[in-house]
């Protein structure tokens, strides 16, 4: 008959607790010195219950197996404690490098500021005269720069204003005044153009008459 398998968490019934745990202690205590015997392996094993009972399996000496697992324990966690505070002892030293590389860019910005000067030597004043003179040009030519840009940009600016102002009192002279307008551009169109049959034409060459009365007759 095939075992099913069961959930592995607690059992809330004491009962059925209390008889799953005295089985498999002694399950376990058997597979300990199964394992001792058919591997040759020094194995201990030992068990609390819930009430604080000792079961304990030892293939040899239980206190000697105990002081082996001291020494063990103490090598390898000892090694591993070694790693560790070697560890935090190079990042502690980084950190102070830290802040000792810190304070001294503070004091350079606050020399450089005007302040904590007495300490410094007339060479020391002299690379920081240098270092403020070449600051003090570049900003400089940076605001000049910035300033044509600003010009340059205000006159683009004008220039459209204008060219958006004639064009627009054009348009309105045009709208407000179309008969003014039609009449200029006729008047041009006909002194200009060809097509004016009178455009050869003297004003003394023409003969005018004025009579009274009836026409004479032609025959």
């Amino acid at each position: 008959m095939v075992r099913g398998k069961i959930e592995i968490k607690r059992i809330e019934n004491v009962t059925s607790r209390q008889v799953t745990f005295s089985k498999r202690r002694k399950g376990l205590l058997k597979k300990a010195h199964e394992l001792s015997v058919l591997c040759d392996a020094q194995v201990a094993a030992i068990v609390f219950s819930q009430k604080g009972r000792l079961y304990d399996f030892a293939s040899s000496d239980m206190q000697k197996m105990m002081e082996r697992y001291d020494i063990h324990r103490s090598e390898y966690f000892g090694a591993e404690r070694l790693q560790k505070q070697q560890f935090v002892q190079e990042v502690k030293n980084e950190m102070a490098k830290t802040l000792d590389q810190i304070e001294l860019l503070q004091l350079h910005c606050r020399k450089l500021m005007g302040q904590d000067l007495d300490s410094c030597s007339v060479e020391e004043l002299k690379e920081i005269t240098i270092k403020l003179e070449k600051s003090l040009t570049i900003v400089r030519s940076r605001k000049a720069k910035l300033n044509e840009d600003t010009i340059e940009k205000l006159k683009a600016e004008i220039s459209g204003e204008k060219e958006v102002l004639n064009e627009t009192s054009s348009l309105r002279q045009m709208f407000e005044e179309p008969t003014l307008w039609m009449h200029s551009r006729s008047l041009e169109s006909e002194m200009s153009g060809p097509s004016c049959g009178y455009g050869n034409m003297n004003i003394s060459d023409v003969k005018t008459e004025l009579s009274i009365g009836l026409p004479e007759s032609r025959e």
